[in-house]
Order: structure tokens, then C-alpha cells, then sequence
């Protein structure tokens, strides 16, 4: 379930969602927040290129929405088990959504690729991968 070739794979691991090997954004860690949303312009791997259509990534904000409201929802209900006020559950979840938006705005994007691009461990895209080592030297 969580090889290479599986859509989480790629999710988890912030890897192209064609080949599986390349990463997708061009730091690992969403805890740089100045390269928080840097992303490669093609796989470094197999040159296929991230962006299929202008605005592709527009559809990513419906994930984003779905997580972060997953995410105030599971805050919500563990605030609430542990009996703590109405008023402070509330500061929680905004505190929460402000900690996890780092997170979610990759893993939307991500999950919004694999959504829409399908694994091929064979795919080779000769013209990008030369572009990408052109622009390497």
C-alpha cells in the first residue's frame, strides 16, 4: 500500500506522481517557509512536466479545503472530549489550521496531482530532461 507505484507513495514521500523518483517540490521540509511552495517545474527523474495546463493547481484549494476542515473537525472533537470551553476550541482550531497550513498547502497539491496523473514507471520525457540539464550547466 505503501510502495513505489501507489498513489500515497508519491504523497507521503513529496515524489513525482509519474515515476515516482523525482521530488516534486524543491525542498523536503514544509518547515522552510520561504520554499514552501517552490515546486520543480518538471521531474528532475523522468522530465514530465508538474504543471499539465495553465492554473492546474487552482483545483487544489478544494483539497486544501477538505484538509483543513478535517483538520478543525478532529480538533474540534479532541478539545471537546478533554471538556475544555467552546470559547478556547475555537482558538485551538485556529491556532491548529495557522500550524498545520504549511502542511496542507503541499499535501493538497499533491494529492490534487495523483488525483489527475498516473504512474508509469517506463515514462521518459527526452525533450524536458534535456531542458533541465541545459539549464544545469
Amino acid at each position: 500500500m505503501f510502495k513505489k507505484g501507489s498513489k500515497i507513495y508519491s504523497v507521503l514521500n513529496n515524489k513525482c506522481p509519474k515515476c515516482h523518483q523525482g521530488d516534486f517540490f524543491a525542498d523536503n521540509n514544509p518547515l522552510h517557509f520561504k520554499n514552501v511552495m517552490k515546486m520543480n517545474t518538471f521531474c528532475n527523474n523522468c522530465g514530465f512536466k508538474y504543471e499539465i495546463e495553465p492554473s492546474f493547481f487552482y483545483g487544489a484549494m478544494y483539497i486544501s479545503y477538505a484538509l483543513t476542515v478535517a483538520i478543525s473537525i478532529a480538533t474540534f472533537i479532541i478539545l471537546y472530549l478533554l471538556g475544555i470551553n467552546l470559547l478556547y476550541i475555537f482558538i485551538g482550531i485556529i491556532i491548529a489550521l495557522i500550524l498545520f497550513t504549511p502542511l496542507t498547502l503541499r499535501l493538497a497539491r499533491l494529492i490534487y496531482s495523483n488525483i489527475f496523473i498516473s504512474y508509469d514507471k517506463n515514462y521518459k520525457n527526452e525533450e524536458n530532461l534535456k531542458l533541465i540539464h541545459k539549464n544545469d550547466q
